[in-house]
């Protein structure tokens, strides 16, 4: 069973950034006003391979993540002084930082927003550190390629097939979807429930198939996480196709894609 940030007792880090000395190490900064959730989250990446950077609120990151960027960004959305959605306002005025949004389970507005302005993926609280670095992995392997080949385990990924299905054609190894050769920006999460749907054309799957799909066996979610995350894939499908339709409700019964 993985550790639930709920579920540590605190111990906090020292004001300012942490950074562990490793040499071509990949750089996690972490935002969050919560310092047990710093002190738990670094202790495990680092226990990973990670160098960490740790920032108690958004004005102080700010200047640190413009000036040196970090390989990936873990903000909370809300902190005091500056919250995670200015910020990364502002550090994206600047440049293509990958960046993770931590938010509370009620804040779905704020997801939302987070995901129009960028944001590569959400996690809500209380999270899993496992769902955390599993998240971290996969968009570092969409953003840098050839340099994440070093922060894989000993005991690799098996390799996803591309998928292509009329209109629709995937790429896991990249991370790439398009949609009648348009590209169609999804976060991990919606990515691994869209390769669920569409590797079995038709074939109905239950909300708790697709969960088991997309997240760790030992991570719980309900079933409204699902039916927003098909809410948030449908919405930017149309964006590029108006009539898009291929992602199915069965009500009751759960999800098809069918492109036919």
């Amino acid at each position: 069973m993985s550790t639930e940030i709920s579920d540590v007792q605190e111990s906090g880090p020292p004001d300012g950034p942490v950074s562990v000395s490793r040499s071509e190490a990949i750089e996690i900064a972490l935002v969050d006003d919560d310092r047990n959730i710093l002190t738990t989250v670094s202790i495990a990446l680092q226990a990973e391979g990670f160098v960490t950077r740790l920032y108690s609120d958004g004005e102080t990151a700010l200047k640190a993540l413009v000036e040196n960027p970090p390989d990936l960004a873990v903000f909370d959305i809300k902190m005091p002084k500056m919250d995670g959605l200015e910020l990364l306002r502002r550090v994206r005025a600047h440049g293509p930082l990958p960046v993770i949004f931590l938010t509370s389970k009620d804040d779905e507005a704020d997801e939302e927003v987070g995901l129009e302005l960028g944001a590569d993926d959400y996690i809500a609280k209380p999270f899993s550190l496992r769902l955390l670095t599993a998240r971290i992995r996969a968009i570092l392997r969409r953003a840098e390629p050839d340099r994440a080949i070093g922060i894989e385990t000993s005991a690799p990924e098996p390799a996803h097939p591309k998928i292509d299905r009329g209109r629709l054609y995937m790429d896991p190894a990249r991370h790439h979807v398009a949609w009648n050769d348009l590209p169609v920006s999804l976060t991990v999460t919606e990515f691994l429930i869209l390769e669920a749907l569409a590797a079995r054309p038709g074939v109905i799957k239950s909300r708790n198939q697709l969960m088991d799909a997309a997240y760790p066996d030992d991570i719980f979610v309900d079933d409204r996480t699902v039916d927003s995350h098909i809410k948030r894939m449908r919405r930017k499908f149309r964006v590029v196709d108006g009539e898009f339709g291929a992602i199915e409700t069965l009500y009751g019964a759960g999800y098809s894609f069918n492109d036919g």
